[in-house]
């Protein structure tokens, strides 16, 4: 029979060390690939791979040097997640790493912690080894890999982290009724929204199933109770200061009288404990926001009708089961095994139902989209090799037993290590790209703005100085002016819209633009289309100008123009399209006497000037071809095909890049400004020119 034989502290630290590695290790593999890639460096190192990273990149630079001190939404990341914002801070303040090292190397060096915790969890149940091979594979699983990969520089290298560190303490508890193990799960508690407070609503329901279990199966012991009571003190929603204070006050006066007090005194307490958790900690309101905002999309319903962003974020979009599978732990035969080890470590342990929400949230990203798999990772890691150790009890002789379940375990690191080669995510930003940010901020003030699509909100911040509309984190109803800005054929209603949505922001104490422009929801609640009509006038009168405002148009935001397009092209009194936007950038596959077939399947036939779109023919009315020169002008050479032609063709000879859109579209400021490099010199500056990027100074 195969036996897994329990490990010494000492022993144990040295797999936690070798599994450390391992995870650092692997995660290398992506600095190998990129070093030597020029457009891939700024300031002598390697640039992040999330935009999401140049939002708390940008608040630790304030800390260090008080840079974007004049952006209003600088403090936000500092007070939602001060552990993750301080701790890269005193890392670039106190160590020789500077900041561009730490937000690129952080994700590393914290992610593979999780080794720590499925170690400890094997040690609890006496299987070390189980631990220490799913510490292999949970620490670099598909999932997990992509958003802490060295450079993915945000919260999710603590998420999964705390996440399953705050299971072994709840397992802790229940395994050794030690008193001052609640204290290590009270401290895990308080720190956790620290780093990561959107993942409350899991730790709430792991505190649920672990407050079930003990009422059930452990009621007896008058320990549960005081667990079960600090435990819930740790999770109200006052003052850390508070909570800090009070289960301190509590755990002694409770070990003081635990002797005097009956069990049924200690019920009654940890039930009012948790009534209290209950009330200030809104957790099913919590639980059924969170639900409500990944499975509601579409078109808002109240008031004006704007576009929900959540339908456009691929990663909250439905996925099929084998990229779940994929996601989770490498493939589906492995989430199938997990799976199968999870029911059978729940049987044999039956504490580890309280890792239910993570490997259930996991399996509800079939649904929800594809970042909630991560949360699975852990748990789905510890119970494949749990099956592994299982099947391996079976084989009577030791020495086989011990080298099956070892190549069993490593044969999952195969396709997720295989998946690791294979994903060469490029920088959010090439080296070009941040030269032309960094000229505007040469150019610009602190206190202005830039306005561009959100994607770009944080490269802006950091990179500029300069502040924005809409961003990673604020990318609601005011999209709207963002889209209408870049789509609108009307040079007038750009500037107007531009400067007076800025104004209106700041004087508004940064409130959503457009709820405020429009009085959305309100009484007396504008109609949206008789004053965008009004904004098309020169004569248009704007508030007093209190900064400059740029216009950035990024080379990168061709292929998602169509979506950036959806959320102003909206009638905002109905929630209806507008119109067909059509706007189809591509490459040519063949050229046969003048027929170009391109890889979207759109063919060209630059003779008739006609394209064809699936089985209909249309006219064109412009083909233009476009160079770009080495002083960031653009050369035009046009031609006139049908002058009732529906579509104008663009072919970017510089990109080798066709695009193929309706008349519309060819008129609006995104083509005209960026693609052709046209514009109205008594409403505009061009400022900032190269074949990356064009940024426009409004001069109204």
């Amino acid at each position: 029979m195969f036996k897994n034989k329990e490990l010494g502290w000492k022993e144990i630290s040295l797999l936690m060390l070798v599994a450390y590695v391992f995870s650092f290790a692997v995660r290398l593999i992506w600095v190998w690939q990129v070093k030597d890639n020029p457009n891939f460096i700024w300031n002598g190192q390697i640039m992040i791979n999330t935009n999401d990273g140049y939002f708390f990149a940008s608040a630790v630079e304030y800390l260090l040097n008080g840079a974007h001190a004049d952006n209003p939404r600088i403090h936000i990341a500092i007070e939602s997640y001060p552990g993750f914002v301080y701790i890269s801070y005193l890392l670039a303040k106190y160590t020789p790493m500077s900041l561009e090292t730490v937000i690129l190397y952080l994700p590393a060096i914290i992610s593979s912690l999780v080794v720590v915790p499925l170690i400890l969890v094997g040690k609890l149940i006496k299987l070390p080894w189980v631990g220490f091979f799913a510490a292999l594979l949970g620490s670099i699983a598909w999932s997990y890999y992509n958003r802490t990969m060295i450079g993915y520089y945000d919260t999710d290298m603590f998420s999964v982290l705390l996440q399953f560190t705050v299971l072994y303490f709840f397992l802790l508890t229940i395994y050794e009724k030690k008193d001052r193990n609640v204290l290590w799960l009270a401290f895990a508690l308080l720190a956790y929204p620290f780093f990561y407070p959107q993942g409350l609503s899991l730790i709430y329901a792991m505190f649920v199933l672990w407050t079930l279990y003990q009422i059930l199966f452990q009621k007896e012991e008058q320990s549960s109770y005081l667990f079960i009571i600090v435990a819930s003190i740790a999770l109200w929603g006052v003052p850390i200061w508070l909570k800090a204070l009070l289960i301190i006050v509590i755990f002694l006066f409770l070990e003081q009288v635990k002797n005097r007090l009956d069990n049924k005194r200690f019920f009654y307490l940890a039930l009012g404990s948790i009534v209290v958790f209950l009330f200030f900690g809104d957790v099913f309101g919590l639980i059924l926001e969170k639900l409500r905002g990944y499975l509601d999309r579409g078109v808002e319903e109240h008031g004006l009708h704007f576009y929900q962003v959540i339908q456009t974020v691929r990663e909250a979009g439905k996925i099929s089961w084998e990229t779940v599978a994929n996601r989770i732990i490498g493939h589906p035969v492995l989430l199938t095994a997990s799976l199968i080890g999870y029911i059978l470590l729940v049987i044999r342990h039956k504490p580890f139902i309280l890792a239910l929400p993570l490997i259930g949230v996991g399996v509800f990203a079939h649904w929800a989209g594809l970042r909630f798999t991560v949360y699975a990772v852990p748990v789905a890691a510890f119970s494949v090799i749990y099956l592994f150790y299982v099947l391996m009890q079976y084989v009577e002789n030791k020495k086989v037993a011990y080298l099956g379940f070892a190549i069993l375990s490593l044969l999952p690191l195969i396709p997720n290590i295989e998946h690791i080669i294979g994903y060469k995510v490029p920088t959010v930003l090439n080296k070009s790209e941040v030269q032309d940010l960094e000229a505007l901020n040469k150019i610009a003030n602190a206190k202005d703005y830039t306005l561009s699509w959100w994607d770009y909100g944080y490269p802006i911040w950091y990179y500029s100085d300069t502040s924005t509309l809409i961003d990673g984190s604020k990318h609601h109803h005011d999209n709207f002016i963002i889209s209408k800005i870049m789509q609108t054929s009307s040079a007038d209603m750009a500037v107007n819209l531009g400067r007076l949505s800025v104004e209106t922001y700041i004087d508004s104490n940064y409130s959503k633009i457009t709820d405020t422009l429009f009085k959305d929801n309100q009484k007396d609640q504008l109609d949206p289309n008789l004053f965008l009509s009004q904004l098309q006038s020169s004569e248009y009168k704007l508030p007093k100008k209190t900064r400059d405002i740029y216009l950035y148009m990024p080379y990168r935001m061709l292929n998602i123009f169509p979506t950036v397009a959806v959320f102003g092209n909206l009638d905002l009194s109905t929630g209806k399209a507008e119109r067909r936007i059509s706007f189809y950038p591509s490459y040519a596959m063949s050229n046969n006497n003048g027929i170009l077939v391109m890889r979207n399947g759109i063919v060209f036939d630059t003779k008739q000037g006609e394209i064809t779109l699936g089985t209909e023919k249309k006219a064109v009315k412009h083909f233009i071809i476009t160079q770009n020169t080495k002083e960031g002008k653009i050369i035009l050479q046009s031609q006139l095909y049908h002058t009732d032609g529906e579509y104008s063709v663009i072919y970017m000879k510089s990109y080798g890049q066709f695009v193929v859109m309706d008349n519309e579209i060819f008129n609006s400021m995104y083509v005209q400004m960026f693609l052709l490099g046209k514009y109205d010199k008594n409403l505009f500056e061009l400022v900032v020119s190269s074949p990356y990027s064009r940024i426009y100074k409004l001069k109204r």
